[in-house]
């Protein structure tokens, strides 16, 4: 693998047709924020301003400073001041919670409902400390992570809508965002005040969630840590997020030298490849069912940038942490037949939602859960590793 031309590829990807689509369209002149809800062209078809990608645009422009293409940068830098000044302004709540959802000008819209409006809140105020040293960042993360941890075990709180009969699970998504928040602010914060946490979620990860017989990471595990394979929920597998979740994890087990755990980690990404990836169409499936009957998301089949992405990078961190060429392959599979399909030649940016064939099915680049985030880091961190890769080749 020639990992200079391919880190080139990614650099001039990020700095040349991703991140200006989202300078030139993304802050809202008028009103404050951002406007993630961007058409194909960049043009805005809904001015609601939802706080996942909101704190994720101030999370990505802070980390892009700090990086090494962050030099003279100052407008990369004001874009996340500017936002982490409107969020916390607007979307605080009285108790440290973020609302999910803001209109236009920055009144509430949409309750406090949605616990990883806090987790984004955390990484972007985590982020911003980092590249300014200003104490006013530090104690938003710190506040936002509290916020986080309060709610992890009962996610929803007041707002939840199941009734008894409905049942209670785990779900995998907290923890692996535990596991990455907690590192996270590890190197922004330069603090180990959150390596308990990061040492739970990765043991619930692999000891709960990882289904040894079916080989598959489950999203829902029972609360006595069982598996429901009675119920299209209990048996619901997402390759992107299992995939995200071993890199996060692997990062994790390198820091602190479990090879251990790498190893086993390394396995489930094989495995998670071997089960998503499409052998006819190529590219990771959306969603799919642990035992193959009929999965219960109508969008299942359809081929999302952000698994690819998340894949990409899952395979790059089993390669660094084992050598196996096995996990080569994965990422040229995956690295080719994402900028086979993704990339928009006209406009820039990449598409997002294709169907199985790999077709684009919306056109449009932003909305209420897409933004400059999977994408710029995946880019970004995917280069850093094949620098990593090329100097110890050398």
């Amino acid at each position: 693998m020639d990992w200079i031309a391919c880190r080139k590829r990614y650099e001039r990807e990020l700095t040349e047709r991703v991140v200006p689509f989202w300078e030139k369209h993304s802050p809202d002149r008028e009103c404050g924020g951002f406007i993630t809800c961007l058409d194909r062209d960049g043009s805005m078809y809904d001015g609601n301003k939802y706080m996942w990608p909101q704190w994720r645009l101030v999370y990505v422009f802070a980390m892009l400073y700090k990086s090494r293409y962050g030099a003279g940068r100052e407008d990369w830098l004001q874009l996340a001041r500017d936002g982490f000044d409107w969020l916390v302004s607007h979307g605080r709540t009285e108790d440290g919670s973020y609302y999910f959802q803001l209109n236009r000008e920055g009144e509430p819209a949409v309750a406090p409902y949605n616990i990883f409006s806090d987790c984004f809140a955390a990484m972007g105020s985590a982020a911003l400390f980092a590249a300014t040293g200003e104490e006013r960042h530090r104690a938003e993360a710190e506040s936002s992570m509290a916020s986080y941890l309060r709610r992890l075990d009962n996610p929803k709180g007041r707002w939840e809508k199941n009734l008894p009969g409905k049942g209670k699970r785990r779900g995998l998504a907290g923890y692996m965002i535990l596991a990455n928040l907690a590192e996270l602010m590890r190197e922004c914060l330069g603090t180990d005040q959150y390596e308990k946490d990061v040492q739970v979620a990765a043991r619930r990860v692999v000891d709960d969630f990882w289904n040894p017989r079916l080989n598959v990471l489950f999203e829902n595990v029972n609360l006595d840590g069982g598996f429901d394979l009675s119920s299209t929920e209990g048996r619901l597998i997402s390759p992107g997020h299992g995939l995200e979740c071993c890199w996060f994890l692997l990062a994790y087990a390198d820091r602190v030298g479990d090879k251990a755990l790498a190893a086993r980690l390394c396995d489930m990404v094989d495995a998670l490849f071997r089960f998503g990836w499409d052998q006819t169409y190529g590219g990771l499936f959306y969603f799919m069912d642990a035992c193959g009957k009929p999965p219960g998301e109508l969008t299942h089949n359809m081929k999302l940038a952000w698994v690819q992405n998340e894949a990409c990078l899952a395979a790059l961190h089993a390669y660094r942490a084992s050598g196996d060429p096995r996990f080569i392959e994965w990422f040229r599979r995956a690295d080719e037949w994402s900028f086979t399909h993704y990339p928009d030649q006209e406009f820039g940016e990449w598409f997002t939602y294709l169907d199985r064939r790999g077709e684009v099915v919306i056109q449009a680049k932003g909305g209420k859960w897409r933004t400059l985030f999977h994408l710029a880091r995946y880019l970004l961190f995917a280069s850093e590793l094949m620098r990593g890769f090329a100097e110890k080749a050398a």
